[in-house]
């Protein structure tokens, strides 16, 4: 039936099964053989052949029908599932994170305390930092001083020997 166009005609004798469907121009059938024909469109043929198998096939549509679904289901609860499955791993990753973030914040606040502290530490101990580089500077003072004071003491010793 591929090569036949719907709009042609067909002959179909009334007291012949569809299975013996011939074209009106076919010289197998001719309207003197006693047996009455109609003409048809070819999509009348079709829809009839289409009521016919259905009513022939009907329990096993059903059932066919019903195993498709039922499967359908099986395969939609199998996806929900998979994809709720996906939800509860997603969920747990982010209580993860949370609790890493929340520890790294917890980290970083404890560092900002203890710089806080060497900070105040530092600012108390500031005067006598001061105070060390002041004596320092003496020591210098004095260091140069002495050295000072001991090449003067040999030059008068040379002097008096």
């Amino acid at each position: 039936m591929a090569g036949v166009d719907s709009s042609e005609e067909l002959a179909i004798p009334s007291a012949v099964s569809s299975d013996k469907l011939q074209r009106s121009d076919d010289s197998q059938l001719e309207p003197g053989d006693g047996v009455a024909t109609t003409t048809r469109n070819l999509s009348e043929v079709v829809d009839d052949a289409s009521d016919a198998l259905e009513e022939t096939k009907e329990p096993d549509l059903k059932e066919l029908s019903h195993d498709m679904f039922a499967k359908a289901a099986i395969y939609l609860r199998g996806d929900l599932a998979a994809t709720a499955d996906d939800y509860k791993l997603l969920e747990k990753m982010n209580i993860a994170t949370s609790k890493k973030y929340s520890q790294m914040k917890d980290f970083g606040v404890d560092i900002h305390r203890a710089l806080s502290d060497l900070n105040e530490k530092y600012r108390n101990l500031q005067p006598f930092l001061d105070q060390i580089d002041q004596v320092e500077e003496s020591v210098g003072n004095l260091e140069q001083a002495a050295y000072r004071l001991d090449a003067y003491s040999r030059r008068i010793k040379i002097q008096a020997t």
